[in-house]
């Protein structure tokens, strides 16, 4: 087995895709997809077209390597094309929102995965929430306080200052707390009492 060099590190594989080695490409959604989809799951929620989310963010950082300054910050910068890509679906979802109120609408299927029922009802009840925050608000809160990012990675991924997210977070965490009353499968969480 012949051992690839830009396999090493995130700036190897880098400064070969910038080389144009196709492999390198490959091996970057290898090496992050999983971290990919995770952000745009945190963001989105559940969502039948996520694979083709994950492949967008790809195709928009092979073509932007060049932009990538420092190749050793290359996961936080893939999480910024992340949240743009989030961005552009929330907002697209927001515009063709009035399409679900015609008769045939039918959602994407997905594959079924057994889990706790509360604990699905909850789910379903925190992204009906998150959708009735605007976008910059949704986003660095699903980033905060679903995903667990800290606040510095919350403001690059979100390409914004720290004083700017920790005031879009603030805004979303009491209007979120707010709408989330209204739930009575988030009462526990709301109350501290799920782990």
């Amino acid at each position: 087995m012949i051992r690839l060099p830009f396999l090493e590190s995130d700036a190897s594989m880098v400064e070969a895709i910038r080389a144009g080695e196709r492999a390198a490409g490959a091996a970057l959604y290898d090496r992050h997809q999983d971290y990919v989809r995770r952000v745009l799951l945190r963001v989105i929620g559940p969502d039948g077209h996520l694979d083709d989310l994950v492949q967008d963010v790809f195709v928009a950082a092979i073509d932007a390597i060049d932009r990538l300054q420092d190749p050793n910050a290359l996961r936080g910068w893939l999480a910024g094309i992340s949240v743009n890509v989030a961005r552009v679906e929330l907002r697209r979802r927001t515009r063709g929102a009035w399409l679900r109120l015609l008769p045939g609408h039918r959602l994407p299927e997905q594959e079924a995965v057994v889990s706790d029922p509360e604990l699905d009802e909850a789910l379903r009840a925190t992204y009906r929430v998150l959708g009735r925050l605007s976008v910059d608000e949704r986003i660095p809160f699903a980033l905060r306080f679903i995903d667990g990012m800290d606040l510095l990675e919350v403001a690059a991924a979100c390409r914004v200052s720290l004083a700017t997210t920790k005031r879009r977070l603030a805004s979303a965490r009491k209007k979120f707390e707010s709408m989330a009353r209204a739930y009575p499968e988030l009462q526990p969480w709301l109350e501290g009492g799920a782990s």
